[in-house]
């Protein structure tokens, strides 16, 4: 009885040990990067969503929210990587810049990242936000953009950014939304918001699957698919059965003397009247020069 009781014991230790490592693995390799379908403060988001100056390239009707700062990597890797693939899903990524506040009296964003962030806010110019985010970001120096420091209102609309970020931020928290750049914002297919606080790649591939969107797109310029295969074969011609031949001329038909036996290889078109070749012309074989008659009178050296 003793035995059995030390049996069932350690069977019960190992099974809840499998089963909490079981969880832990789901939780850790899948759950987590699940995305989070937003069931409090919809409507308060949607509404900063639909007022704030977001920056597109275009696509389809199905808008998808990406809120991110210039510095951030994953947030630069992310609108890089798969923009292409959402747009060939018929989605619009929507990009909202901001500048980050301060933290404890030391910036944390850059004169020229402010000025740019202010002027994507006024203007909304996807060209300018593809040359920025194109050039590093140490590079960059805003050269032709408006300066936001010392102008009141390009500072207001820097300050209306954070101001953005901030009050999106505490509706995220209330909603059970985790926290992190960049943050995808989102309808799936029923009209359900979600949300996304997508640092790491495993989480990508979720919001693929709402759009049925294609893991990887044709380079600019490939082929449909994003397959690049060998040329096509020409198409073949006739000739004498070699792919690499080519066609045989159509010659006329020669029709044959009568009476001249026929030739292996030369056939008569039907119907076609056989005609006489004509005789070839030759020059007459020169005769020889008549000798000279003997005489008598004839002396010879």
């Amino acid at each position: 009885m003793r035995r059995f009781l030390i049996w069932s014991a350690l069977a019960v230790v190992i099974g809840l040990a499998l089963a909490g490592g079981g969880y832990w693995a789901y939780w850790n390799f899948y759950a987590r990067f699940q995305p989070i379908t937003i069931t409090r403060n919809q409507a308060e988001i949607q509404r900063l969503l639909d007022e704030a100056s977001w920056v597109s390239g275009g696509g389809g009707g199905e808008p998808l929210y990406i809120i991110g700062y210039r510095d951030s990597a994953s947030t630069q890797r992310y609108e890089q990587e798969e923009s292409e693939k959402l747009r060939a899903a018929g989605v619009e990524p929507r990009v909202i810049v901001f500048a980050r506040p301060d933290r404890e009296g030391q910036p944390q964003s850059t004169p020229a990242e402010r000025a740019t962030v202010a002027e994507l806010w006024l203007s909304r110019d996807w060209t300018l936000h593809q040359r920025w985010t194109a050039t590093p970001s140490r590079n960059w120096t805003a050269a032709g953009v408006p300066a936001a420091d010392g102008n009141l209102a390009r500072s207001a609309v820097v300050e209306a950014s954070r101001l953005f970020v901030t009050r999106l931020r505490e509706l995220m928290r209330d909603a059970g939304a985790p926290s992190g750049y960049p943050l995808v914002i989102w309808r799936d297919g029923e009209g359900f918001m979600k949300a996304c606080a997508c640092a790491d790649a495993r989480s990508w591939a979720f919001i693929r699957d709402d759009f049925d969107a294609p893991d990887a797109v044709a380079p600019p310029g490939g082929p449909e698919g994003g397959v690049v295969g060998p040329a096509p074969l020409p198409e073949p011609v006739p000739g004498d059965g070699s792919p690499d031949s080519l066609p045989y001329p159509n010659l006329p038909i020669i029709p044959p003397v009568e009476g001249a036996p026929a030739q292996p290889g030369v056939t008569t078109a039907p119907g076609s009247p056989a005609t006489e070749r004509p005789a070839p012309t030759r020059p007459a074989r020169p005769t020889a020069p008549p000798e000279p008659s003997k005489s008598d009178d004839t002396t010879f050296f």
